[in-house]
């Protein structure tokens, strides 16, 4: 059945059973026919080929658009999609080549590398490991004579396979608005000066206009080659880009056509490479410039604001914060014209908005462990621990309801989930006895909803949301650096498929949807007047230094998460020893 999208127009269909039969025949062809190897794209423009090469070790290979008769083996290493020419000689016998040994067939040169991990050139030392494999026959793809446009789609047994196909195609369709991005750390506010990815690669055509300079293995395309009639195009024109209107607004649409085909500067976003969180240079109002993690003194002061604040003001602080993270509030026309849109809504979901999708799942995380730690350091009663398990569960209403703020929302939801917290069965018997109303409404109302969201069975009302429910994106597109605990919603074999989907499909929406999410924040939040110290509660960098000090906040995340986790473990049995004899468990 096809997933449709009626408000975008956009349907997803599966090869027709001609195509599906077609491919299968050239897939049985003898081992010397090109057309018999799935990871032999054809004609594929270079822009796409980088669209699909989505993981770090992914490779295919196509035709050279520049240099007949020769391929062009497009890999992605070191989070970099770059492309290597395998020159076919002809005399004294046909073989084909990188940098090194020649081989007689271009299949025996690819297993040779995808099965040895010898690296591809001396000059990028880039290895090849997993082929990303067509869907369509090569005829379809060449002449583009079908009636239909379908996403690449390969035949799945594991749900989670899916994502390295369809994430693909979800990237060029917003991807292919933009020409090949710098690579930058944010700091640098002047794209022009940033300088691309290797000393020997050449910039994108759309930079240079000189496409195929630099390295003589490494081919960058041509910006004429558009992709015609291809099942990798987006099945429907989307609107104007930013960058589109940029240049109608500033006149640049009047400058000259060449230099217009080429690309200019406008159409050239950046690449971040450094993450905006920067604790280690934190100042903060609540800390000295530097703590130990889980300081007595600073942790005793964020309790006594947190008793201060009322629920609503609390919700909308966070979302505050987190709408400044995800560049939905307060994006200057520098920042815009450096990313190539104006929301970082339709950023994460590009290839060069990585960083942006780490730096909201740090966020996610970093929350959600902070605001355990105040739950779970409460060393009082019984009851006062109820209570402050009350507050939250109303903060996570607040976010819900009044602010629309479903990535705020599923973070503090996250905290209460979390094993070290979920285990404290007297904490939660003493919420459902003081606090009823706090308690029906968690187990009956936002377990519930959270559950929906995340298996796809229900979204938020536009005009009510700031800020969309993009975690599980998140962590679709990143799922080799998420952070999590149990099984991801889409691991259920029997609806994997249909919960990826929607997430993936939902988040061509919300890529268009930037202009709204920002006036209903600024609409949420008119009036507002922030409190700077309770503001600063709910900062990342904040969190990173009450959490890990300002010396451990700068290790890795991993190292951070798997030391924390043990700390919250400690914490909870300190709370509720092991064994000790337990009340009932929450209601589902």
């Amino acid at each position: 059945m096809p997933v449709k999208f009626s408000k975008e127009k956009f349907w997803l269909e599966p090869p027709s059973d001609k195509l599906r039969k077609q491919l299968e025949e050239e897939l049985k062809l003898s081992g010397s026919n090109l057309k018999s190897h799935a990871w032999y794209h054809g004609p594929v423009p270079w822009e796409v080929s980088e669209s699909l090469v989505v993981n770090h070790g992914d490779f295919l290979v196509r035709d050279s658009r520049s240099s007949r008769g020769d391929f062009v083996l497009t890999g992605r290493w070191e989070q970099e999609a770059l492309h290597f020419v395998i020159r076919r000689t002809a005399a004294p016998r046909v073989q084909y080549r990188l940098e090194g040994e020649a081989f007689d067939s271009l299949p025996a040169l690819v297993h040779f590398y995808a099965g040895s991990r010898a690296a591809l050139t001396r000059w990028t030392g880039a290895q090849i490991h997993r082929p990303v494999n067509r869907t369509l026959p090569l005829g379809h793809l060449e002449d583009g004579s079908g009636e239909e446009k379908v996403c690449p789609r390969r035949q799945i047994k594991n749900p989670v396979d899916y994502l390295a196909t369809y994430s693909s195609f979800l990237f060029d369709f917003a991807s292919r608005k933009h020409s090949s991005p710098q690579k930058c750390n944010r700091r640098n506010k002047n794209a022009s000066a940033c300088r691309s990815p290797g000393s020997s690669v050449a910039p994108p055509p759309s930079l240079s206009g000189r496409p195929g300079t630099g390295s003589p293995h490494l081919d960058r395309g041509s910006p004429s080659s558009e992709d015609q009639g291809s099942c990798y195009t987006e099945l429907y024109p989307g609107p104007r880009s930013y960058v589109e209107r940029l240049r109608a607004e500033d006149g640049s649409a009047g400058i000259d056509p060449p230099r217009a085909e080429d690309g200019n500067v406008y159409s050239a976003p950046v690449v971040e490479t450094v993450s905006s969180f920067k604790p280690g240079g934190y100042r903060s109002r609540l800390m000295p410039g530097e703590n130990k993690p889980l300081e007595v003194g600073v942790l005793r002061r964020v309790k006594e604001l947190l008793a201060e604040v009322d629920p609503r003001t609390a919700a909308k602080h966070i979302t505050k914060a987190d709408c400044m993270v995800a560049r939905i509030l307060e994006v200057t026309p520098e920042e815009q014209r450096m990313m190539g849109v104006s929301s970082g809504m339709e950023l994460l979901t590009l290839p060069h908005g990585q960083q942006l999708r780490l730096d909201l799942l740090e966020r996610f995380h970093t929350m959600a462990t902070t605001l355990a730690v105040h739950l779970l350091g409460c060393t009082g009663t019984t009851e006062e621990r109820a209570g402050l398990l009350h507050k939250i569960i109303q903060i996570a209403a607040e976010l819900k309801s009044t602010t629309g703020n479903m990535f705020g929302f599923t973070a503090v939801m996250r905290a209460l989930e979390l094993p070290q917290v979920s285990r404290l069965e007297h904490t939660w018997t003493a919420l459902r006895q003081r606090h009823t109303e706090g308690a029906v409404l968690y187990e009956k109302t936002l377990r519930p909803f959270m559950k929906s969201l995340n298996d796809g069975r229900e979204s938020c009302p536009l005009s009510n949301t700031s800020f969309p429910h993009v975690t599980p994106l998140l962590a679709l597109l990143e799922k080799s650096v998420a952070v999590g605990e149990g099984a991801e919603p889409w691991e259920a074999a029997e609806v994997g498929v249909d919960v990826v989907m929607f997430h993936l499909g939902a988040a061509r929406t919300i890529a268009q949807l930037g202009g709204i999410y920002r006036s209903n924040a600024e609409s949420k939040l008119q009036g507002f007047k922030e409190q700077p110290e309770v503001l600063e509660l709910f900062l990342t960098d904040f969190q990173m230094r009450l959490l890990w000090g300002s010396r451990g906040a700068e290790e890795s995340q991993a190292l951070r998460y798997a030391k924390f986790d043990q700390v919250l473990t400690a914490l909870s049995a300190r709370l509720e020893p092991p064994g000790r004899r337990r009340g009932p468990r929450p209601s589902s």
